[in-house]
Order: structure tokens, then sequence, then C-alpha cells
């Protein structure tokens, strides 16, 4: 593997899982979901053609996993057009250096997100003290050291587009980490909203094994900044997504959507925002 690059110090598996890990999901024609352990990947790009992208990179060591389910949907041999990260928390990049390595394939991210991804900055150490159940307690052992990426990673086009995933957008939604993106596609308002929000309590472990359907607000314990993740919600909201596929959760639609997105719209300060934890504003 190429010298450069390198997991953090603190990079290592993490014994978490759900009952949805495993299990694929055609959202849309050119848009599948994906369950490793407790997080999402997708894979933009119709199955008939073999031109794809992979959005986000999954847990620790599940590279062979994340090969084998694109290979099957795409054929033998296929590899995506890049990698598009919607932030760079260690569940999301867990198996991108091997990805990286496999494929040869560039990946892009937002530009305040790089420094994450290059070795040069530290995310918040998540917080256990947060308000929340037992994932958010155990959240310390999580890595929070960057990864380094250098020269395979490169910042987001200015203009918002997303490369190789033509007619969706980037938009900037921070709050989770400073450079956290989703993806929106106006024609059928779809998104691809990453950690802005999910759609599974995150903190409690017994939710997020059975991937209880819940419109929740970013986890707890790895969001620093309550006040820009607010805002970003609003912000996704004002799109009138018809589809969204989050980092953590099921994929959601329809009045379901429309109906728990308002409701985390309007009471975010008391159902997303926890009472006590180290990073309240």
């Amino acid at each position: 593997m190429d010298n450069e690059m390198s997991y953090g110090e603190d990079y290592k598996a993490i014994p978490a899982t759900s009952i949805g890990s495993g299990v694929g999901v055609s959202v849309l024609p050119d848009l599948f979901c994906y369950t490793v352990q407790i997080v999402n990947v997708c894979l933009f790009g119709d199955e008939e053609s073999n031109d794809f992208v992979l959005i986000d990179a999954g847990m620790p060591n599940s590279a062979e996993e994340i090969i084998k389910m694109t290979e099957d949907r795409y054929g033998v041999n296929s590899r995506p057009r890049a990698i598009i990260l919607t932030h760079g928390h260690f569940d999301h990049v867990g198996a991108i250096l091997e990805l990286i390595n496999y494929w040869d394939v560039p990946v892009y991210a937002h530009e305040l997100e790089i420094p994450y991804l290059t070795g040069k900055k530290s995310y918040p150490e998540p917080d256990p003290s947060v308000e929340g159940g037992l994932i958010a307690k155990f959240s310390g052992l999580f890595p929070n050291e960057p990864i380094n990426i250098t020269g395979h990673v490169k910042a987001l086009p200015e203009d918002n587009s997303v490369p190789h995933m033509p007619g969706f957008r980037w938009v900037h939604t921070p709050g989770h980490t400073a450079g956290h993106v989703s993806f929106f596609r106006g024609k059928d308002k779809v998104l691809i909203a990453g950690d802005a929000f999910i759609t599974v309590k995150q903190d409690a472990l017994y939710k997020v094994f059975t991937q209880e359907l819940e419109i929740s607000g970013p986890p707890r314990y790895l969001t620093p900044d309550w006040k820009a993740a607010q805002k970003s919600v609003e912000q996704l909201a004002k799109l009138k997504p018809s589809i969204v596929v989050t980092g953590h959760g099921q994929p959601v639609s329809g009045e379901e959507l429309t109906k728990g997105l308002k409701k985390l719209v309007d009471n975010f300060e008391t159902v997303a925002i926890p009472d006590y934890g180290k990073y309240l504003n």
C-alpha cells in the first residue's frame, strides 16, 4: 500500500452492528443504499451501467464487503469513478485506504474537511458525557484522529456540482463536522443527507440494533456545533425532499419523511440538542 496513506493511531474495528447490516436497498434505479454494521454507504449510477460512484466508505475493516457489494451490483472488476464523502468521521472513511489502493480512484470532500483527511487536524473527541443511551456512553472508544490520504483527495468543485453525479449539487451542511455536505437532486428531490440528520436514534443501542425508524438530529456524541447543525437541518427541510438516504438508519420518503422532518425542525432544541454535554453552545 502507498506509504503516504495512513489511518490514525486510534484506528480500530468497532464491534457494533444492526439487523440491517449486509442489507442493500434500491432506493431508485440509480441509487443503492447498503448498510455496513451501523452505517450506510451509497452507490450512485444505473445498475445497467458501469459509470458509478461510491458515497462514503464504511466502517473499519469493511473494504472486502464493500468491494463485493459493488461487484454484485455492477459486475466483477467494476470500480467507481470516484469516492465522494459526506464527511470524514471514522465510520464514513473506515475502509477508504484499502478502497483507494484497490481501485485507484480519486476522493472528493468539502475543502473544510480536507485537513481531517490529510493528517493535519483531529476531529473533536467523542463526548461520552452527552445525554443519550449506551452508544453515547461508549463513544469515547471511537477513533477521532485524522487519516492521511494526501494526494488522493480533492476539494469538491466550487460551483456546487458533484463529480460524476450529474443533476446533483452539494449543499454545505456543517454542525456535525465543519465540512459536512449533503447531496440534492432537484428533478426528483432526492437527498443524500449524510449525518446532517439521520433516521435512527443513534445514541440508543437498542434502536440502532433494531434500526427503528425515527427522524433524528445528528449523532449527539460526535456533533460539536449545535447551532450550525440546527441551521443545516432547516436548510435541508426547505428543499422539501421527497426521498432521503441518511448516514444511519433506513431510507425514508412520503408522508413519513414530511411529517418527521417537520417535527425535527419545529422541535430541534428539545428532541435533537442534548440537555447536557461538553459541546453545547
